[in-house]
């Protein structure tokens, strides 16, 4: 392709540059709709024909609001244009939602499984939600979300995916919501057919049964299928799962690859008997927040250099939320420092690694989603 062709698609393409999509194209497409109907945005006639097409974002409507525990639900999303329908099992979706006037965005992991029994790819996608104490977004979506809503999505991510060909002893350790994107794997391979030479071994802990996500469907899959044990671990009975005790549980578990999703305490924990046995890379794991380190960050100014706005912060808040506070384009994925997708310039002032407590200085790049100020600083954004 020529310099002067491919700056007629880079322009072209310019609008919707930042649409999460697999299809290049598709993006084209939006920004060439984009350019074509300016002064007006093609989203204003778009929205007149279906609130779920859009030239520069993907959206979903809430088609489904299904109680699982007192304080967990399970959400269905028909997804709108461009949103792409092929996933893997295990991977997430961002989902935003208007609340109080601005959007606030979190990942959760997709339950659904990705394909009709046809192959065809489903037009409606899941995710299961547990209200968190210190999480606003996730109360409202179990408490205040009603059937109907339009929400803005980010298309799948993530790398918590099972293999092709599958190994033949797989184990499966969850606690809590942990559980989402496991859930999305077995029902997959429910779909699918699991092999006769795989032994899948599944151990989730929860509280008590009344708070143990999919606790029936769970059994099903123990009952239904002879290479799939499912043992369930009621903490406040047997206490939790430990490096020492995991031994009862799973007498082979050093001899399973395993998957391990839960709060970032049982994993820490449990990293530390797959280090011991040296095998530390057949252990893949999620981790759904970030855990933040014991550091003592000041906060300060925040000035976000191309969109010329400044917002004064805390050492708490963090750099992706202080620019979203304000209004600011800020490039965000997973928001748990995973997916690199919020990395921009520090040209100014010092950050903190909220994880690891490491300082970072201008010329360096940051991670927005868990960086906070040091000070007064400037972001290339």
């Amino acid at each position: 392709m020529s310099n002067s062709l491919r700056g007629i698609r880079d322009w072209l393409e310019g609008p919707a540059k930042n649409v999460a999509s697999q299809n290049p194209r598709a993006n084209l497409v939006r920004g060439a709709v984009a350019r074509l109907t300016t002064p007006l945005l093609p989203d204003d006639y778009l929205h007149l024909v279906n609130p779920l097409w859009s030239a520069r974002e993907l959206r979903g409507r809430i088609v489904d609001v299904r109680k699982e525990t007192g304080d967990s639900v399970t959400l269905t999303i028909r997804t709108g244009w461009g949103f792409t329908p092929h996933y893997q099992p295990g991977q997430y979706i961002g989902i935003g939602v208007l609340l109080g006037g601005r959007w606030t965005w979190r990942s959760y992991s997709l339950t659904s499984v990705p394909e009709h029994q046809d192959g065809r790819a489903p037009s409606e996608v899941s995710i299961t939600v547990k209200a968190m104490a210190e999480g606003f977004l996730s109360s409202h979506l179990v408490n205040g979300v009603a059937p109907g809503t339009v929400v803005r999505l980010q298309a799948p991510a993530g790398d918590f995916t099972l293999p092709n060909p599958l190994p033949e002893k797989i184990l499966f350790l969850t606690a809590g919501s942990g559980i989402t994107p496991v859930m999305s794997m077995l029902r997959t391979l429910d779909r699918r057919g699991i092999p006769a030479d795989t032994d899948i071994i599944a151990v989730h802990s929860a509280p008590d049964a009344d708070s143990a996500l999919f606790r029936e469907e769970l059994a099903e899959f123990d009952a239904s299928h002879a290479g799939v044990t499912v043992r369930m671990r009621y903490t406040r009975e047997t206490g939790r799962l430990t490096p020492g005790n995991i031994g009862e549980a799973v007498p082979d578990w050093a001899e399973r690859e395993t998957w391990i999703c839960g709060p970032g305490a049982f994993l820490s924990d449990m990293e530390q008997a797959w280090q011991a046995k040296g095998i530390f890379d057949r252990l893949h794991q999620e981790r759904f927040t970030v855990e933040r380190a014991d550091v003592s960050a000041s906060g300060g100014e925040v000035h976000f250099a191309k969109s010329d706005k400044t917002i004064e912060v805390d050492g708490a808040t963090t750099l992706l939320e202080a620019g979203e506070a304000q209004g600011v384009q800020m490039p965000f994925g997973c928001r748990m420092g995973i997916c690199q997708t919020c990395v921009v310039q520090l040209t100014e002032g010092q950050t903190r690694d909220l994880r690891s407590g490491d300082l970072h200085v201008e010329g360096e790049r940051i991670q927005t989603c868990i960086a906070v100020a040091v000070g007064d600083c400037t972001l290339d954004v």
